[in-house]
């Protein structure tokens, strides 16, 4: 039987790279996918390889609907379409700027990669999973909070994990969808030092996030196959506020 291959969006770096460190260690081959940092996506590919498995990187521009077909076409010559078990969509942005001056090209960018993508990556990838199947939407704190330096990305979050809901049942029994809502993990290159701590201070668990705590959840929703349309929310309380 052929390993089982996943698709990883954004899994250059921060959390799509730690997902794709986690899954090479339970066996999976993998596609990873990088829009513009190469060098890391070259770097996170030597890094997988020491696990013994097999793994592929490919450039795309997900807003590009034409690049998402163009990236399934990639695996379509790597793969039988049965092998594909698993897409994470982790690729996203975070455009700043309030309701009153965020420009039009800023917001369509984060609901065309963090929302429609996820969406049209779905639609692809179910097409392909025919022995069944996991899609994990990476979501965010943000989508429960009214973020005002952020609405784009808060509105793409909160739609993504409403798509989360409306794939699961559409796509039920065979395959399965399930969101992953982080807390503060890494810090953002839009916060700076300061707020960050200021962020920190504000949780009731006084701490980030490891990323080996975000991937545990991922691996938990991979061995539970009872479990569907939800958002495990990982966050350290920060719900709570």
């Amino acid at each position: 039987m052929s390993p089982s291959f996943a698709l990883i969006t954004g899994s250059a770096h921060r959390l799509g790279k730690a997902f794709a460190l986690t899954l090479a260690q339970m066996g999976y081959d993998l596609l990873l996918h990088y829009h513009s940092a190469e060098e890391q996506a070259r770097q996170t590919k030597k890094e997988i390889e020491k696990f013994g498995v097999k793994v592929h990187i490919h450039k795309a521009d997900l807003a590009q609907p034409e690049q998402i077909q163009s990236l399934f076409t990639a695996i379509d010559s790597i793969i039988p379409k049965s092998a594909l078990r698993l897409l994470i969509n982790s690729a996203a942005i975070m455009p700043t700027g309030s309701p009153s001056d965020l420009e039009l090209k800023d917001w369509n960018a984060a609901l065309d990669l963090n929302l429609r993508a996820p969406f049209l990556l779905a639609q692809h990838a179910a097409k392909r999973m025919t022995a069944g199947g996991l899609i994990v939407n990476i979501s965010d704190i943000a989508a429960q909070k009214t973020w005002s330096s952020y609405p784009s990305y808060t509105v793409s979050k909160a739609g993504l994990e409403s798509l989360t809901k409306l794939l699961a049942r559409a796509l039920a029994p065979r395959i399965r969808v399930n969101t992953i809502a982080p807390g503060l993990v890494l810090p953002s290159d839009v916060v700076t030092p300061e707020e960050w701590e200021k962020l920190i201070s504000r949780l009731p668990l006084k701490r980030p996030a490891t990323l080996d705590e975000i991937t545990y959840t991922l691996q938990f929703l991979i061995n539970n196959e009872y479990i569907t349309g939800q958002t495990i929310v990982v966050d350290g309380g920060y719900s709570l506020l």
